[in-house]
């Protein structure tokens, strides 16, 4: 099991729609976020598997449905390559707060998805230029993958294996 913490927060459904609390203060004591970052994909669209050593990423689905896959990229740990995977949904809130050396990517399963990101760091921030990128099919991590052809970015198309 990768050390992941899942956090389900107060949920409300009824006539009108749905109401959710994704984030306050308290729940997470010693991390500050710096900003916050949404995608919104079409179906079949897969993001990653993306890397870095010093952020802390709690992540949602905000709309729509998402596979995604958590990766331990710690080297000289037993848990190595090793994953995990969830389906996100906003219909059933859940985040998932991804430390420092741990790939993630997600796949969106809806017509369209949107995808929440908070991010804590110290320093400057680590854009996609100064992160590391990991082939989303790549056989020694072995993610099996609700999708055969995913639509992919230039850059997740030249991530390579390991």
């Amino acid at each position: 099991m990768l050390k992941l913490k899942i956090i389900k927060n107060s949920s409300f459904k009824d006539k009108r729609g749905f109401y959710w609390t994704t984030w306050k203060n308290g729940i997470l004591k010693k991390i500050k976020f710096n900003h916050d970052k949404f995608s919104i994909s079409k179906e079949n669209v897969l993001r990653g598997l993306h890397c870095d050593f010093k952020s802390w990423k709690l992540v949602t689905c905000v709309y729509g449905k998402i596979f995604l896959v958590v990766v331990d990229m710690r080297k000289n740990t037993k848990k190595y390559l090793k994953h995990k995977t969830f389906v996100l949904t906003h219909e059933k809130p859940t985040l998932i707060l991804i430390p420092p050396y741990y790939a993630n990517g997600h796949l969106c399963l809806s017509e369209k998805c949107v995808f929440h990101y908070k991010w804590y760091y110290k320093g400057k921030y680590i854009d996609a230029n100064n992160q590391m990128s990991f082939r989303w099919n790549d056989p020694k991590i072995k993610i099996k993958w609700p999708i055969k052809k995913p639509i992919l970015s230039k850059r997740d198309k030249k991530s390579k294996l390991l």
